[in-house]
């Protein structure tokens, strides 16, 4: 098929069509095999019984046939051991590769709480008493010193004394 050419949807459709028949009949043929092995494997190794015979035959094909389900059992309780063992392996086998990896610790969020409310988070109902933290801070005094008050003042009244004394060297 040239670039230039594309194919029509009904060729398209037509070959689709095709393809899943052919696809149906490999499936009927596979599943008609499958029972024709299932059917030899048991004729194989299931005979079917001479329910002709006398009693003392019977009760040998009943104990031949505990036998064989005794024995099917025992492989069916070992392989479940081996399949728990294995699962195990795999689940230790996968906490290593998470361990070797590493875990991400998750971005913790800024909470805003009290000191109070801390308390009661950590210690419960046992937490009665209110803390406040500036209760408990130490009183300092601010002594305003004299001297920089005096010097620290109204501005206006800086300049009132100072025409003052432009006055007293402009009248000597």
């Amino acid at each position: 098929m040239s670039e230039g050419k594309r194919m029509t949807s009904s060729r398209r459709h037509h070959l689709k069509s095709v393809m899943l028949q052919i696809a149906a009949n490999w499936l009927e043929q596979e599943a008609a095999e499958i029972a024709a092995a299932k059917e030899a494997y048991m004729a194989e190794k299931c005979p079917s019984p001479d329910l002709n015979a006398d009693q003392a035959t019977l009760m040998e094909v009943c104990k031949k046939l505990h036998q064989a389900l005794d024995k099917i059992d025992e492989d069916r309780y070992d392989s479940e051991a081996k399949v728990e063992k294995t699962d195990k392996e795999i689940a230790e086998l996968k906490l290593k590769v998470v361990e070797l990896a590493g875990v991400k610790k998750p971005a913790l969020k800024k909470v805003r709480m009290s000191a109070d409310a801390m308390l009661q988070a950590l210690l419960g109902g046992k937490h009665k008493v209110t803390m406040d933290l500036r209760a408990n801070l130490k009183q300092v005094k601010k002594e305003v010193k004299e001297e920089a008050a005096e010097g620290v003042g109204d501005w206006r009244k800086n300049i009132e004394d100072k025409a003052d004394r432009k006055k007293m060297f402009e009248s000597s």
